[in-house]
């Protein structure tokens, strides 16, 4: 659910880009809200630690299965080796215990193998996605902000421009 939350958040904050009002005089500038786009950052930003905590309870769960996998092989073993003792050909039944709990040791290892493959892929698998999302959420907001200082750099010397043009006329006015 989680992810989910992520992944809406940065949907929200693609669509106010790309929503967006065109800037003045650029077709591919535009305006957006700084405030509502840090917020959107910020959101994403504690979300984060949740998606990372899944993937470390998957590292958990896979550890704590491998051990419980251990165990009882060990106790299945001990077992083993008890009857083996018992039974009348004891050095034949206690091969084979042995040889059942060396294969049943075998794929509880292949099992953990595997659970750890797919956890450290699901885990990388987060991290990339979120980290792409977030460079990309963090590159449009810096061009954001250089398209906005642009245009107010823009209309700071149209307004100086009208002032000096203002003092031109006022200028004129007094000397004739």
């Amino acid at each position: 659910m989680e992810e989910k939350d992520v992944q809406r958040l940065l949907d929200m904050l693609y669509s106010m880009i790309d929503e967006a009002k065109g800037a003045a005089f650029s077709s591919d500038k535009c305006l957006i809200s700084r405030d509502e786009a840090l917020d959107l950052l910020d959101e994403i930003r504690a979300k984060l630690p949740l998606e990372i905590k899944k993937a470390q309870e998957l590292v958990r769960a896979r550890e704590e299965y491998v051990s419980t996998a251990k165990k009882e092989v060990e106790k299945m073993l001990r077992q083993a080796e008890l009857d083996a003792k018992v039974i009348v050909s004891e050095s034949e039944t206690l091969q084979q215990a042995r040889k059942k709990s060396s294969e049943i040791i075998r794929r509880a290892e292949e099992r953990s193998k595997e659970l750890y493959h797919v956890a450290n892929t699901y885990t990388e698998d987060a991290l990339r996605r979120t980290e792409e999302a977030i460079q990309m959420a963090l590159s449009e907001v810096q061009e954001s902000r250089v398209k906005f200082r642009a245009a107010s750099a823009e209309r700071m010397q149209a307004q100086q421009d009208e002032l000096n043009a203002s003092a031109e006329n006022a200028k004129e006015n007094r000397e004739n």
